[in-house]
């Protein structure tokens, strides 16, 4: 289990293609403690197990379906990723609980600067919207947001100055994909209301 609070933007230093799937080398600067093997990493926001380590640098590997469901086939060396490790017992959630569990891609379609915000509006398939409301909560490649507007077939944010500078999301562009995790509370109630009927 994740917060959606990114702890650093890593970098990937390789990708190597596996049968399937792929494998990544990822660079993480300033890690405060070595991760072990098979540790939880969320990258971008996709729960990955660690399959190799040294100082400041580890691996993963991405299975058929999670590059399916995930933008993280996308990514190549020198590509930014957000970097989280998961949640201990008695830390602060002081994002909102996330899964690392990547529902779908949504794509960028609109960005504004609004002082020193910046307002971004994504479209995605209209199965996910049903699962968001607006000013409930939404991990967008990894971090944990507000939800401003929800539409029928997108959504839209509000970034502050401080996530700007420490995540990806400062650097996407229109036509750029993010891996979007729906709240998993509204996912249950959704499928207990599906059940009642």
């Amino acid at each position: 289990m994740f917060t959606g609070l990114v702890e650093a933007m890593g970098r990937v230093e390789s990708v190597a293609e596996e049968a399937g799937g792929k494998r990544f080398a990822v660079r993480w600067d300033g890690l405060d403690a070595p991760l072990a093997i098979g540790e939880s990493v969320a990258v971008n926001g996709c729960c990955l197990s660690v399959v190799a380590t040294e100082p400041g640098r580890f691996e993963v590997q991405a299975g058929p379906e999670t590059l399916l469901r995930t933008n993280l086939g996308d990514r190549r060396p020198g590509d930014p990723v957000n970097l989280e490790r998961s949640v201990r017992v008695g830390d602060r959630l002081g994002g909102h609980i996330v899964q690392g569990h990547v529902d779908a891609t949504a794509t960028l379609r609109e960005r504004r600067p609004e002082g020193d915000y910046e307002f971004l509006a994504f479209d995605v398939d209209p199965f996910w919207t049903a699962l968001m409301v607006e000013k409930g909560s939404i991990a967008v490649d990894g971090v944990s947001l507000t939800l401003v507007d929800v539409g029928p077939a997108g959504f839209s944010i509000m970034l502050i100055p401080h996530t700007l500078a420490v995540t990806t999301l400062g650097t996407l562009k229109p036509g750029d994909r993010v891996n979007i995790e729906a709240d998993i509370l509204a996912k249950h109630v959704q499928k207990l209301l599906s059940q009642a009927r």
